[in-house]
């Protein structure tokens, strides 16, 4: 395929544009049209991207000749999206988290198995310089055998709720956990595997007129005898991080998402305990990276790493702490592993 892939994006948030932004950088791919029902959201991003055509309806667009959709709306629409959009013909690259249950997980999944396209869950996590640098290092045995992992999702939502009062975001199946703590959950399981227990508690003292709890703390057990911990807060007063631990046999990684370095310890061949600093670009939200990953699968037709299943696993495990948390920390097994 050496033409052009014509992309719409369905959505015009903030984050939809980030999208657009990635989209209009790669030289594979055109940016053909875009997607509101908010008309000031549209014609915000068509200021932006005026050679887009518009449209109001995300039905009409999957008409139109684009050969993939982004997709970037509220997490309550992404199955009838997705479906429609792998029955149109369309390749897809959905935004996390691939749903808010298993069974709208699971109607993508069966959608996407039926389907000869391409289908990407946006896992943004996989494509963060700082953690893309610490895997690499893990996997080249560079701290040995994992033996604990943690990450946190550590963001104050405050005014996001207050101006959002009444919306999507405040549904409670969009709960903390699978909403924004699905970040820090997918990465420790592309870097430990599928989780097979949890055990959570949680408390709501600072936003307390969400429908769910505003901090969670679970404790994993991965495959290997490997154990972890998540950290899920959207009321913390502190800035936006996700501060993230590996401990190994023979040497630690600590990084984040925010910061343009990470630090990795390890035993050199005399044993002793040596600290490098390793440079790395700011960059949380790598959608450019993840667009370019997308871009280069369906022109080269390679395998999808983050698909439906990936993240269906990665919901099943949010939901699996929410429940261990909701029956005050009662243990949970997940079979997925």
């Amino acid at each position: 395929m050496n033409e052009k892939l014509k992309i719409g994006v369905i959505g015009c948030s903030g984050m939809a544009q980030s999208h657009m932004g990635g989209v209009a950088g790669n030289a594979d791919a055109e940016l053909t049209a875009i997607c509101d029902i908010d008309p000031e959201k549209l014609k915000e991003a068509a200021a932006r991207y005026p050679d887009a055509r518009q449209y109001t309806d995300y039905r009409e667009l999957l008409k139109s000749d684009v050969d993939a959709v982004i997709i970037v709306t509220p997490d309550q629409l992404h199955a009838e999206m997705a479906v429609a959009s792998l029955e149109a013909g369309k390749h897809v690259l959905c935004e996390k988290p691939l749903a808010l249950t298993i069974d709208d997980c699971r109607v993508i999944l069966d959608a996407a198995d039926k389907s000869d396209k391409k289908f990407m869950v946006g896992q943004i996590c996989r494509f963060t310089p700082g953690f893309v640098g610490a895997k690499k290092i893990i996997d080249e045995g560079g701290i040995g055998e994992l033996v604990f992992v943690e990450s946190e999702y550590a963001h104050d939502y405050k005014h996001i709720y207050e101006a959002a009062a009444g919306t999507w975001r405040n549904d409670p199946l969009r709960n903390g956990v699978v909403g924004g703590g699905c970040h820090a959950i997918d990465l420790l399981r592309w870097v430990a595997g599928d989780a097979v227990e949890v055990t959570a508690y949680a408390n709501r003292k600072i936003l307390s007129s969400l429908p769910y709890d505003d901090n969670t703390i679970a404790i994993l057990k991965f495959p290997k005898n490997v154990i972890g911990k998540v950290f899920v807060s959207v009321s913390c007063k502190r800035p936006y991080t996700m501060r993230s631990v590996f401990y190994g046999t023979k040497g630690s990684i600590v990084t984040d998402n925010t910061s343009d370095h990470f630090d990795w310890w390890h035993e050199d061949e005399n044993g002793t305990l040596v600290q490098k600093t390793v440079p790395v670009d700011i960059n949380n939200h790598n959608t450019a990276g993840e667009f370019h990953e997308f871009c280069r699968i369906i022109k080269e037709d390679l395998p999808v790493e983050t698909t439906a299943l990936e993240g269906t696993k990665t919901v099943e495990t949010a939901l699996a702490i929410v429940g261990s948390a909701d029956l005050g920390g009662e243990k949970v097994v997940l079979k997925q592993g």
